[in-house]
């Protein structure tokens, strides 16, 4: 199973926290399009961390089990 963790906005509309997604094998773009028609995300802007560090969401990869994919709001700071 791939862990899905969701902050922020995304967390608003997905109205939980995490969820486990029974892949045992999938491309994060698969993952982010089945999500996207699960929760019809729209135009919420969001990063996407894998295992705790940030990947382009266009990136190829291949998610393994046990794999932890992060949906992050817009990082602002100063």
């Amino acid at each position: 199973m791939i862990e899905v963790k969701y902050f922020g906005a995304v967390a608003e509309k997905t109205k939980c926290e995490f969820e486990k997604v029974a892949f045992s094998e999938v491309s994060l773009q698969d993952l982010l399009r089945d999500l996207d028609e699960k929760y019809q995300f729209e135009s919420l802007s969001f990063s996407v961390a894998i295992n705790q560090k940030i990947v382009s969401k266009a990136a190829a990869y291949d998610l393994q089990t046990n794999d932890i994919v992060a949906l992050l709001p817009p990082f602002a700071g100063g």
